[in-house]
């Protein structure tokens, strides 16, 4: 391929509010701001966390609960993309969905147990993200924010043909779902951007 139409069609790309971003969205509307080095709040404010390097903040529209959920990237929601899930309430859902839609991404419970929660994140992909092929490669329980959490890392193709690779640790705290996701191209851009995510995750405070 021509230098030039690889750059046409990285373009596009980055251009795309692609479902490798899970809240990115079905609709396409964005808009994005830097994220410095420092502690910045996330979400709903719930949340505040200290990225190791500049990253760009993604304000999706159309979510149910909207001020509960924030995206970054790096290099486009096509390439790679930090999810944080901040204080979802009982009854929830991650994103917005028509009652009338058939195929339906289950409603966060407060009960939720972590092995239903990541149900929840594979449906999320397969009825939103377009995704043909999701492997859970491990659960397992993790320390985060204070609580007994999880950490699920899975990796899925999508309809584009791209293998993606995630990993989400999360925690429910006080009956609401605290999650921070991590989701790019398997080849190359999810190993390079795997310690900034544990950097984040790390450095993750609940407001007092």
């Amino acid at each position: 391929m021509k230098m030039h139409s690889k750059v046409a069609l990285l373009a596009t790309a980055l251009a795309l509010s692609a479902c490798s971003s899970v809240g990115a969205g079905e609709y396409g509307f964005s808009a994005y701001s830097l994220v410095g080095v420092r502690r910045v709040s996330v979400g709903d404010g719930k949340l505040s966390v200290v990225a190791p390097r500049p990253w760009n903040r993604h304000r999706a529209f159309f979510f149910e609960d909207v001020r509960a959920v924030e995206d970054w990237t790096q290099n486009g929601p096509y390439l790679d993309g930090i999810t944080f899930v901040t204080g979802l309430k009982n009854g929830k859902s991650l994103i917005r969905q028509r009652r009338t839609t058939s195929q339906q991404v289950p409603v966060f419970r407060s009960n939720m147990t972590p092995p239903e929660v990541a149900a929840m994140i594979e449906s999320l992909y397969r009825v939103k993200g377009g995704t043909v092929d999701f492997r859970t490669l491990s659960l397992q329980p993790r320390p985060f924010l204070g609580a007994n959490g999880f950490q699920l890392d899975y990796e899925h193709l999508d309809n584009d043909e791209l293998w993606r690779r995630g990993r989400v640790v999360g925690a429910v705290i006080n009956g609401e779902l605290y999650m921070i996701l991590f989701d790019a191209a398997k080849l190359h851009y999810y190993e390079a951007e795997l310690p900034d995510f544990e950097a984040v995750v790390a450095s993750a405070q609940l407001r007092a």
